[in-house]
């Protein structure tokens, strides 16, 4: 049982922050990124080619990953997105949508189809915590990574929106966008940088993914549907709601796929986080954190 809700603690964190990101776009421009996965995708092939291909040191190789894949996420906004604005929002979801097929498209004729992987210093490890008659309880080192990480980016990032100027900004962008520009804050500028942080915690997840998947292809933003499954569950604008719906979708897919029997787990374990979607939008349709906002019109 440990190590089942260690390795979905695990999941449901990559679920999380993955998260995060839909919902730190979707707070400050009410806009929905359906390209979020696809730009961890990027981020991950970044990372690749830093590591495995330009012989970097794997930490070295992060930090550029995730500085590369936030710059990109910052400019995407700045020279596509931001020249929509004041359209429906189904363009900016169509815009989105397409923006991941072109994304998907471009990994595949650049890095191929065929999965890839770079090294880690921890490999794919393993810890015994204990050993008895019964068996053992293993626990991935990926796993504990996963975790570990997660922790500190919540605390970077709860520190970066608390006590920095940029980030008492963007709380204010993402409240009031004219009271916030009529008090001199640079509210496009505050919107672009909000996608490129978006964007950086999405190649955060990817990173610390990729030795628990051991290899990705393209086709690996696809992770994101599970992901915006838990930010509405968690309440579609709760960064701690975001979180918990991951961690709900990411447990219960492991206790499914551990409990239940053979072909029936393997057929329920994939859609246990969107049963669970379904079950909350009946209950409680604005999320378990949703937040109640009024707007005067």
């Amino acid at each position: 049982m440990i190590q089942i809700v260690v390795a979905g603690v695990a999941q449901g964190c990559v679920y999380g922050m993955i998260a995060l990101g839909f919902v730190l776009i979707y707070k400050a421009t009410e806009q929905v990124n359906f390209a979020q996965g696809d730009i961890m995708m990027l981020g991950m092939f970044t990372a690749f080619t830093l590591i495995a291909t330009g012989g970097l040191s794997w930490w070295l190789g992060i930090v550029l990953a995730i500085a590369v894949t936030g710059a990109f996420g910052f400019f995407l906004d700045k020279l596509m997105l931001r020249q929509i604005i004041g359209q429906p929002q189904f363009a900016v979801v169509i815009l989105t949508i397409a923006l991941g097929f072109i994304f998907r498209s471009v990994a595949g004729g650049v890095w191929g189809a065929d999965p890839v992987s770079f090294t880690t210093p921890y490999g794919r490890t393993i810890v015994t915590l204990n050993e008895s008659e019964t068996g053992n309880t293993v626990i991935d080192v990926s796993d504990l990574v996963i975790i570990l990480g997660t922790i500190i980016l919540v605390a970077v990032m709860y520190a970066f929106f608390r006590f920095t100027r940029i980030g008492i900004a963007m709380q204010a962008a993402s409240q009031n966008q004219l009271a916030a520009c009529y008090m001199g804050i640079p509210v496009k500028y505050i919107f672009s940088l909000i996608w490129g942080i978006s964007a950086a915690v999405s190649c955060v997840a990817g990173i610390l993914l990729a030795p628990k998947i051991a290899t990705f292809d393209p086709d690996v933003g696809f992770l994101a549907i599970t992901a915006f499954a838990a930010a509405v569950i968690g309440g579609f604008g709760s960064l701690p709601g975001a979180l918990l719906g991951g961690l709900i979708i990411g447990v219960t897919e492991q206790l499914a796929q551990a409990y239940l029997p053979g072909d029936f787990a393997r057929a329920v374990a994939p859609v246990s986080g969107f049963v669970i979607l379904l079950v909350v939008l009946l209950v409680r349709p604005d999320g378990l954190f949703a937040q109640t906002q009024r707007k005067k019109v």
